[in-house]
């Protein structure tokens, strides 16, 4: 693999986030990781067979470079949490919505709860962000957002998401709100379509963007742009959209965390271009890392045939990703009183919405 000179000699975080293909890191994969370009690793149900497993797996990865890369997973809760065996089933953000109907103050701290235990168990695995929580609010409408969504209310979505960051923190985590500024409303599913939403920006601001206007922005470590199209604010999908990312999030909501492209593979990305092309359309928007997942090839293509400016600033931002703090391990967390509690909390309303579900 050829190394852009440009990048030769940075030992920061690069702007590229990708995946591997099993459970342990391959030496080929370990060299594609040193590429100065590349600044972190995403995690898939295919990287895991255990808690054992996963932490050496994390190890690898961490060992592969210095400083060390980021290491992160889309684990949610509910349909979407990556590994399962030995982790603590996660619910729903839906049902944390439908408890917040019930009983305002209890939902709050089930939800802190929550935050607090996804983030301890990831992190005692070696794995430094979750892509969590979704934003989006629940319109009804869309199949792929669903129950990952909080609320159809956006005061409730900012209340709910912001006890849930304050559990992530505690547990030592960053969160990513995702996916600006909102999915919740299109039917189709940027994996396989472009999905495009006719609402006017008005709308999108006074309804959608009520959390990220929220306090609870400033409190986010990263945001994640959808692959929609807005055609009555902007043409390009807000993944690609400097109007929504530089003049929106940087500017009316004062983000200063770092921004993610959601996939960069997914067909809601193809209007871009091919795979450099949807990386430097992605950079020139305002984001700060762009994920390729589940193509390799299309990975190796973006290392060395992309030749960014690196920005200091983003490079700052990324780094600050991981904690340098001691996570606990497994057995540590296990007699740990605030974990137990938390976990015991979080692990019953799973339950009730699993039971709620097969009800269904």
């Amino acid at each position: 693999m050829t190394i852009n000179p440009a990048v030769q000699g940075s030992a920061g975080a690069g702007p590229v986030m990708l995946d591997i293909a099993g459970t342990e890191l391959a030496q080929d994969e370990a060299e594609v990781l040193r590429h100065p370009l590349v600044g972190g690793v995403i995690l898939f149900s295919r990287n895991f067979e255990s808690p054992e497993q996963l932490d050496a797996l994390t190890q690898s990865i961490h060992a592969a470079r210095s400083p060390p890369l980021a290491i992160a997973v889309d684990h949610e809760g509910g349909r979407v949490q990556r590994f399962r065996s030995g982790f603590t089933r996660l619910p729903p953000m839906r049902a944390l919505g439908r408890l917040w109907d019930a009983d305002h103050a209890t939902a709050l701290d089930v939800a802190r709860a929550t935050g607090f235990v996804l983030a301890a168990e990831l992190r005692a695995q070696g794995v430094d962000l979750s892509f969590a929580p979704v934003l989006d609010l629940d319109f009804g409408n869309s199949t792929v957002i669903g129950d990952r969504a909080f609320h159809r209310d956006g005061e409730v979505t900012a209340a709910l998401a912001q006890a849930l960051i304050v559990g992530l923190n505690e547990g030592g985590m960053g969160s990513v709100g995702k996916h600006f500024p909102g999915h919740g409303q299109v039917v189709a599913d940027s994996h396989v379509a472009i999905p495009v939403d006719e609402r006017e920006f008005e709308t999108i601001w006074n309804d959608d963007l009520l959390p990220y206007r929220h306090r609870l922005g400033r409190q986010l470590s990263g945001v994640m742009p959808a692959h929609v199209i807005y055609p009555k604010v902007d043409p390009q999908p807000a993944g690609f959209s400097r109007f929504w990312l530089r003049d929106v999030l940087r500017q009316r909501l004062a983000f200063r965390g770092v921004i993610f492209s959601d996939d960069l593979s997914m067909e809601g990305a193809a209007v871009a271009g091919g795979i450099v092309d949807r990386a430097q359309a992605a950079v020139h928007a305002g984001c700060d890392v762009v994920l390729v997942c589940n193509a390799p090839e299309k990975a190796r293509q973006l290392l060395d045939r992309w030749h960014p400016l690196i920005d200091p600033a983003s490079v700052a931002r990324v780094a600050g990703l991981r904690r340098r703090d001691k996570a606990p391990d497994a057995f540590e967390l296990e007699v740990r009183a605030n974990y137990v509690l938390a976990r015991e909390k979080v692990a019953d309303l799973a339950a009730r919405a699993a039971e709620q579900g097969s009800a269904a």
